[in-house]
């Protein structure tokens, strides 16, 4: 049996939390020595009174693309509103433990969300574009924060879209609906809006969930060409994904409902030399 896992007295198998607290701390205390952008610890989640996730600590180093795997229901989408406190929009949601960004915990009350929000731009499953034209859907949130001269939002508008692909697809369809673009065209440029305000991470939830194949492999293309700039922490499903674009990858399980840390680290390391039995029946497909 795991050391994460004990069995009740009625012959239940549990999950063992005072053992995941020493795990989750063995994880943080093993976290490679680049510079973390957060450091997460004792992470709890409830909805109502049903935990989902358990104490979860866990660095995410600044820079390139962490990808957090695992199966459905193990609470990865659940830890990633948590990163900028999109979870505050969630009905029923209570959190607790420590989510620093840098020396300051995001969960402090006097925390300005929306200027959170803006350094941490999040991208969801579904493209989710405003209804009006590809300009609006740019120029919306420059004038939102306060940027008013017409020749410098043109430019920030134009320099993301180039960012993501876009420019040549669009340029002549400025004031075309966003709407009538493809999924994957709508997934870009819900992701150069985000990147107007020039955060300095970007949270995406299975981007490539409600996409074809082809359109996939063109946001796969784009996360890989802004890791050099940016900050990513990318939900997926998908193990080849993840290996694909991932720089370092965290697994989570669930245990009776209640997600918990298996192992992070680097991706080769974890697909390759996995620390965890767990970890390496998952990755090789004998449990799902």
């Amino acid at each position: 049996m795991h050391e994460h896992l004990v069995e009740a007295p009625d012959g239940r198998v549990c999950v063992d939390i005072n053992e995941l607290l020493k795990r989750s701390a063995r994880h943080l205390a093993a976290a490679p020595e680049r510079e973390l952008l957060w450091r997460v610890s004792d992470l709890k989640v409830r909805y109502g009174r049903k935990e989902v996730l358990a104490a979860l600590s866990l660095g995410l180093p600044k820079g390139g693309v962490t990808a957090i795997i695992g199966p459905s229901g193990c609470g990865k989408s659940t830890f990633l509103y948590c990163l900028n406190r999109l979870s505050d929009s969630l009905e029923g949601c209570s959190v607790e433990g420590q989510i620093l960004i840098g020396a300051q915990d995001i969960r402090c009350p006097s925390i300005d969300d929306i200027a959170l929000r803006k350094r941490i731009g999040f991208i969801f499953q579904r493209p989710n574009p405003f209804p009006m034209s590809i300009r609006r859907n740019l120029e919306l949130p420059l004038r939102a924060h306060g940027m008013r001269d017409p020749a410098t939002i043109e430019q920030k508008i134009e320099s993301c879209l180039r960012a993501v692909g876009l420019w040549a697809e669009v340029k002549d369809r400025m004031n075309h609906s966003a709407l009538l673009l493809s999924g994957g065209q709508q997934q870009r440029l819900c992701i150069a809006r985000a990147l107007v305000l020039e955060p300095e991470a970007l949270l995406m939830d299975e981007p490539c969930s409600a996409l074809d194949p082809v359109a996939t492999g063109v946001v796969e293309e784009l996360v890989r060409s802004l890791r050099e700039r940016l900050t990513i922490v990318m939900v997926t499903h998908n193990l080849n994904q993840a290996k694909r674009v991932g720089d370092e990858v965290a697994l989570l399980w669930c245990r009776e409902g209640c997600g918990y840390l298996v192992e992070s680290g680097n991706v080769q390391n974890v697909f390759e030399a996995p620390r965890d039995e767990l970890t390496k029946a998952y990755i090789t497909g004998r449990i799902c």
